[in-house]
């Protein structure tokens, strides 16, 4: 059965969990559970994949037994990793590994994003993504789909204009020293992160290259609500259970205390840019 498939089928299983358990409607669950109708709507036609927390909530509020929760769990498991094989969809090309993550963006809440060595991609500039993509390709020996990654990556921006999300960008100072591109390239990389800073419901951390980190994180990372996806230079993974995600969360919770912002996190990015 193909990946569709099968993620419509886990969608028909909720659905019935959720009817044999007397909500006659998904918005009379999600109030159950805490969340919007919409999300509950998405699970149940197979748009979005829950995460391992969701399946916790939905057979929670639902009333099933251990072995239901646990047989859940491992298909959810096994259809984010037929999903995400990185190789895999790198082959199609980055257009469309960045339409992919759109889509997961556009249907979080909540975006945190902590990177120390590279700007995070969604807040990248046209020509800073442009050479990212560049070394990619090369690094990867993947067709070269640079034009239409980009354009992707740019749409993808949107999110942080949307007022009923929450941003959170952690970015290390040498993210900002290390040129990637040229140095217009990069003084209108530091440009663009210091004016997004300006947006109500984006909160914007910079960690100085000489601060003592508390903790550390041997690569960026992204939290979405109640999953993680992490990319490293040969795969990429997607953490969903409750003790990998919390620890993701405690992690960026230690680098937050080392960040400076406002005022001196645009100060670091003057200097950078200077």
């Amino acid at each position: 059965m193909s990946i569709d498939k099968r993620q419509l089928a886990l969608a028909d299983t909720l659905r019935s969990i959720r009817e044999r358990a007397g909500y006659r409607t998904g918005k009379d669950f999600a109030e159950r559970i805490g969340w919007q109708t919409s999300k509950v709507s998405r699970i149940e036609n197979g748009r979005t994949l829950p995460s391992d927390a969701d399946i916790a909530a939905w057979t929670d509020a639902a009333g099933v037994d251990d072995d239901v929760l646990t047989a859940l769990r491992d298909e959810v498991r096994e259809l984010r990793l037929e999903r995400d094989r990185w190789k895999a969809r790198l082959r199609r090309g980055h257009a469309d590994v960045q339409r992919d993550t759109a889509e997961t963006e556009r249907t979080a809440t909540t975006i945190t994003m902590v990177e120390l060595l590279l700007v995070p991609g969604l807040v990248q500039t046209p020509d800073y993504a442009r050479r990212v993509f560049e070394l990619a390709a090369e690094m990867h020996g993947t067709r070269r789909d640079t034009d239409a990654a980009v354009r992707e990556r740019i749409r993808r921006q949107d999110v942080l204009y949307d007022p009923a999300k929450r941003v959170e960008l952690l970015i290390g100072e040498a993210a900002l020293r290390h040129p990637v591109g040229s140095p217009a390239t990069m003084r209108a990389q530091c440009d663009r992160i210091a004016n997004l800073a300006g947006l109500a419901h984006v909160r914007l951390g910079i960690i100085p290259i000489d601060a003592e980190l508390p903790t550390i994180t041997l690569h960026g990372y992204t939290i979405l609500d109640d999953l993680v996806q992490i990319e490293i230079n040969h795969t990429d993974v997607v953490a969903t259970t409750t003790d990998d995600v919390d620890l993701y969360r405690r992690i960026t919770t230690e680098l937050w205390s080392v960040a400076v912002e406002g005022d001196d996190a645009r100060s670091i990015l003057s200097r950078a840019a200077a």
